[in-house]
């Protein structure tokens, strides 16, 4: 038995519960293991698994960008016996040749939240529209500044990834920048943007990017952060400097993090995803397809939704998941 084959093996025994013989297998693939939107999204897959009576395996890159990390998974996966693998890639583009390969052997491969570049490397998207999640919370944010003259800096995710580039253009769209649509294919930087940076959607690196970003500019008065954690990092940065009361952040995820920095006043607006619903629906058609080798295809939008603390006049918001036991919906 090669290498490949035991950890292979390790996978399917690593939960001390043999797979019975028609028990379909489902892989899920996440960038990481930690950051709360891959938590929720596993913890969804696990729930929809049980209800479908599919067995789940699990594996994640070490950070954001690990594409080898992701190779390897699917790799076990397919050894594992999995028949449908889902995959929030970290290199859009890198990945798709394992991708490839994995189809070719009759593995049905379902993008969750991030595209592979091409799209159709995969036989199917389930994500967020991550241009309108930009959209919403730009619209927020023009509508508080009410014509005040803004100096925007944008913690980004990292070069070339295509949730990071619709999301950062979104944002400026809906903050009034023209020129722009979720076709465009580069970072756009208006002459408002006084400073770019990349924060990998990590706390820390979120951090030392508005912590640069302070340097070359100390006006700047509004954030714009790819997700929560970076959003976490920025406003330690700004209160280290004292700034934190006259900038304003926004971002995209909807955890409960997130949620409790919104309702607390750290960030002022986030577009909330649905990561339990965006796994559970590729769980079930990943156990769909093993069982009856039905194929889904396509983009499904899994939804987006504003929070703010408080609603802002002709912008769209929902506040009322301040109540709900879970802040993420499904």
């Amino acid at each position: 038995m090669n290498i490949k084959h035991c950890i292979a093996l390790a996978i399917l025994t690593s939960s001390g519960v043999a797979i019975a013989a028609d028990e379909p297998i489902v892989g899920l693939i996440t960038k990481t293991d930690t950051n709360p939107f891959f938590v929720k999204m596993k913890e969804g897959a696990q729930h929809r698994a049980k209800l479908k009576g599919a067995k789940l395996l699990t594996a994640a890159g070490r950070a954001d960008g690990d594409n080898a990390g992701q190779v390897t998974a699917i790799e076990n996966m397919v050894a594992a016996g999995a028949k449908a693998i889902l995959i929030t890639p970290s290199d859009s583009k890198a990945i798709v040749p394992a991708i490839k390969k994995a189809r070719a052997q009759g593995v049905l491969v379902i993008a969750l939240d991030s595209p592979t570049d091409p799209q159709d490397a995969t036989d199917a998207l389930f994500a967020t529209d991550n241009y309108k999640a930009g959209v919403l919370i730009g619209q927020y944010a023009k509508a508080a500044f009410g014509g005040k003259p803004a100096k925007i800096a944008m913690l980004d995710l990292f070069p070339g990834h295509p949730v990071g580039i619709t999301r950062h253009n979104g944002f400026l769209s809906g903050f009034g920048t023209p020129g722009i649509s979720a076709k465009t294919a580069d970072l756009a930087k208006p002459a408002d943007v006084v400073c770019m940076a990349d924060s990998y959607g990590d706390q820390g690196k979120g951090q030392t990017a508005m912590e640069n970003c302070l340097q070359k500019n100390p006006d700047i008065n509004l954030v714009y952060t790819i997700n929560e954690p970076a959003a976490a990092g920025a406003y330690k940065a700004l209160k280290a400097a004292g700034k934190e009361k006259g900038v304003m952040i926004v971002s995209v995820d909807g955890g409960c993090a997130g949620v409790r920095n919104v309702k607390d006043g750290i960030i002022a607006a986030t577009s909330q995803q649905y990561p339990l619903n965006m796994a559970g629906q590729g769980v079930e058609a990943g156990a769909e397809y093993a069982k009856t080798g039905k194929k889904v295809s396509g983009y499904v939008d899994t939804g987006v939704t504003l929070i703010t603390d408080k609603a802002q006049k002709g912008v769209a918001s929902r506040d009322t998941v301040f109540g709900l036991s879970a802040c993420w919906g499904n």
